[in-house]
């Protein structure tokens, strides 16, 4: 997917892919100066963009992949955030929780299962309850299954359906996070940093935020999650279906995703 950036030196556009690490080199088309982009998003995000993008575009199949991935990669999120929460609360250094965090997240990097599970212990010790939306019938893991191993071709509206599952579940669980998001965000920053200082004196770096569905529930806007900032010990889940979340956030942000486009177009 290409999206477009403008040159910092000469105003002008130009369209490059999104990269793993948010972090691209770029040198213009126009005017050859080099300059190095820094995209502030999520993987999760990303993803979850990279679907509805798909599914607006008519490739349903393509946008479940998508999907589906979003949210294996915010569970990942999610266990970091709190790791790293846990830790700044017993007072620890942020570099040492770090690289133990890292170390661990290997043991389980490659197995969807075992990241599963550390998901579950992490929403339990935080939150002090089973996380009981995590059945397969909550999740669509049958659906994605069935889509992403067995080559089903679903129809627009049961994608539909399985993005509104995924959304509402991230959203919500978003919101239970609050201010700890900010603890896994500031791995990003550090990433962007150590890049940052390899560059050379030639080389303008540019902080950018992108649109997204999630964007307006963590950095306020129109129907804003409100769960972030009280935790009752027994606050009831959103239906991890709603329809209605998605097409609100899809109706919020939707229109500016239309500057992801494929191609060269």
């Amino acid at each position: 997917m290409l999206f477009p950036t403008v040159c910092p030196s000469c105003g002008r556009e130009n369209r490059t892919e999104f990269t793993d690490s948010g972090v691209h080199d770029l040198r213009c088309a126009h005017c050859q100066g080099r300059y190095c982009l820094f995209v502030r998003k999520q993987k999760f995000e990303m993803l979850f963009d990279l679907g509805t993008r798909a599914l607006l575009d008519g490739y349903a199949r393509e946008a479940v992949a998508s999907f589906a991935a979003a949210l294996e990669r915010f569970f990942e999120f999610y266990v970091k955030a709190f790791a790293l929460e846990r830790a700044a609360e017993q007072g620890g250094e942020f570099g040492d929780a770090r690289a133990v965090l890292d170390g661990t997240w290997r043991h389980v990097a490659s197995q969807s299962e075992r990241q599963l599970g550390m998901f579950a212990l992490a929403y339990l010790l935080r939150e002090g309850r089973e996380p009981a939306f995590l059945d397969s019938k909550s999740l669509g893991a049958d659906f994605r299954n069935r889509v992403i191993h067995r080559g089903y071709l679903p129809r627009r509206a049961e994608v539909e359906e399985y993005a509104a599952r995924v959304f509402s579940l991230i959203d919500e669980l978003l919101g239970r996070l609050g201010d700890a998001a900010a603890h896994a965000e500031l791995l990003q920053e550090l990433t962007f940093a150590a890049h940052r200082d390899t560059l050379g004196d030639d080389v303008i770096s540019v902080f950018e935020e992108h649109p997204g569905m999630f964007r307006a529930r963590r950095f306020g806007g129109q129907g804003v999650n409100k769960l972030g900032a009280e935790k009752p010990a027994h606050a009831p889940h959103a239906p991890p279906n709603s329809m209605q979340k998605f097409a609100q956030a899809l109706e919020e942000r939707g229109a500016l995703l239309q500057t992801f486009k494929s191609g060269g177009g």
